[in-house]
């Protein structure tokens, strides 16, 4: 190829990249909508009375309180749960079925932090930022969108040693 093909091939790229840019914002407007709508959200919401928002911004408000011991992070703990979106979309549950058991450190950060605070026998409201969610990353089907902040109602029905 000559440089004048080169170059040529270069500008018909660059006017391709350039399509694909322009052809991207609405995606990431969608995204910051979620980030935006998150965090409104999350400011309000710490205003309610009974809400205690910690130093990393997860938020949480206590339903019911126990007075068993409180997990390490290191623990397994068998709980029952119902997960929900900022505007009230369910997207996950065990109250159906079977309580479930995990590994503390094995699940998105907000759960490890805030289930670390709750004795067993608690049931809580957990108010979850994205970055203590699942960030950009979405999940559940689609359902939980890039930026979306997470609402946990959670019971602590044991710590298995």
């Amino acid at each position: 190829l000559s440089d004048q093909q080169i170059r040529a091939q270069i500008v018909t790229l660059q006017k391709q990249l350039r399509g694909q840019a322009a052809a991207e914002p609405p995606e990431n407007e969608a995204a910051g909508d979620v980030q935006a709508a998150a965090a409104a959200f999350l400011e309000e919401n710490k205003k309610k009375e009974g809400v205690v928002t910690l130093p990393s911004g997860l938020q949480y408000q206590v339903l019911k309180e126990g007075d068993g011991d409180k997990p390490q992070a290191t623990d397994t703990v068998r709980v029952h749960y119902r997960g929900t979106l900022i505007d009230g979309t369910e997207f996950d549950s065990s109250l159906d079925g079977e309580p479930v058991e995990f590994r503390l450190d094995g699940v998105i950060p907000g759960w490890t932090e805030g289930l670390q605070l709750m004795p067993v026998g608690s049931k809580w409201k957990l108010f979850i930022p994205a970055d203590l969610g699942y960030g950009d990353n979405p999940r559940a089907n689609g359902e939980i969108r890039p930026g979306d902040a997470l609402i946990f109602e959670v019971e602590l029905l044991q710590i298995k040693k």
